[in-house]
């Protein structure tokens, strides 16, 4: 039986959806701050596909609820970050030692790689959904993490800043292009090809250590 609760995630204007899953693989926490109830509809189907994978969720945002009206808050790439490690340290000990992926969608993707880049010990693998990498390029050197970016086909203006950023990673890395997608994947079934590719990317990238 999946055990759902609402946590802490290091600020008291936000709180994270943990999921966790019997016997799980690792545990995939969400870094998106879009602020909308759109995204956070789409993270919250995605959670529920990665769980079906024996993957336990953290579905949170990374802006305050101030912040989601203010069009340079989601750009502040350092500030997200130190977030997301913030979310890492809040985790219940009982899920801290399990192997963690990253998941994030738009500017919250540069979040994640910064945070793999400089935290190598906790981040197994990360993917990212219609995100901007090339945010985070003065890292992705330094990047080990196994790293999926998973791009819409028909979202022209993301597919060349996501080649660009994946020249620039140095570890085990993929590119992948869904059909029809456009940024926000909302064509029929283009959400279910995303959740796919990331849980086998997580699902043989997630291994807790000998």
């Amino acid at each position: 039986m999946l055990e759902h609760s609402r946590i802490g995630v290091g600020d008291p204007d936000r709180g994270g959806d943990l999921c966790l899953v019997p016997n799980a693989r690792g545990l995939v926490v969400f870094a998106h701050c879009d602020g909308n109830a759109g995204e956070s509809r789409r993270s919250r189907d995605l959670a529920r596909w990665l769980q079906q994978r024996e993957l336990s969720t953290l579905v949170f945002d990374l802006l305050t609820p101030r912040e989601r009206n203010d069009p340079e808050a989601p750009y502040d790439i350092d500030r997200l970050a130190q977030r997301l490690l913030a979310a890492l340290d809040a985790l219940p000990a009982t899920v801290r030692a399990e192997p963690v992926g990253l998941f994030g969608s738009g500017t919250g993707t540069a979040a994640a790689l910064v945070v793999a880049a400089y935290h190598r010990d906790r981040v197994a693998a990360v993917v990212s959904r219609g995100g901007r990498p090339e945010l985070a390029n003065h890292v992705l050197h330094l990047v080990k993490a196994p790293t999926l970016l998973i791009v819409g086909a028909a979202d022209v203006a993301a597919i060349e800043p996501n080649r660009r950023a994946y020249a620039q990673l140095r570890g085990e890395r993929r590119i992948e292009l869904v059909p029809r997608a456009t940024h926000l994947f909302l064509e029929a079934g283009t959400l279910q090809t995303v959740a796919l590719r990331a849980g086998d990317w997580f699902v043989a990238h997630l291994r807790r250590p000998p």
